[in-house]
């Protein structure tokens, strides 16, 4: 059986949260939890997203949301092989990844947000925004020939956008 999680919005914005049945109060003394600490309490419920639960957001203005967050493990991954051809021509400073950089807005802060075709994961930040640097040697042809297309998909908001990659 899942964890229940109720989330319970108040028109100041703040969250009370039950899991369980059991008020789920913040670390710290006296503190409250709000949306923009949405994924920190996330995080907190899910042991960093380790144990899967329901959750359950009931706003202010009496809409519901309800979402399984799934557990995941979060790995690195590997250092790209090296070849040693390629390497030949270059200085030994410029021996780390060239990165992209893909940005959307419109999530909701801290939620997870997918990168796809899914090479990581990202969170949002407290304004609801979300990044993600990709090492185009990963990714390979897609960008080598200018049709590569990634997507951020936000787990709680359902937010999607589609961005080509420079």
């Amino acid at each position: 059986m899942l964890t229940h999680v109720i989330i319970s919005v108040t028109e100041a914005g703040a969250l009370d949260v039950t899991v369980d049945g059991a008020p789920y109060r913040p670390p710290q003394e006296g503190g409250i939890w709000t949306r923009s600490t949405f994924g920190a309490l996330l995080d907190a419920i899910t042991a960093d997203r380790t144990i899967a639960v329901r959750i359950e957001v009931r706003e202010s203005d009496g809409s519901v949301f309800t979402d399984i967050i799934r557990a995941r493990r979060r790995t690195t991954p590997p250092p790209p092989e090296i070849d040693p051809e390629q390497q030949r021509g270059k200085s030994k400073g410029a021996q780390g990844p060239e990165l992209v950089e893909v940005t959307a807005d419109g999530f909701v802060p801290g939620e997870d947000v997918a990168v796809a075709a899914i090479v990581s994961h990202t969170d949002a930040t407290s304004t609801g925004s979300a990044r993600s640097l990709l090492d185009k040697d990963q990714l390979g042809s897609l960008v080598r020939d200018g049709t590569g297309e990634v997507v951020l998909f936000g787990r709680v908001s359902g937010a999607v956008h589609v961005r080509r990659l420079p």
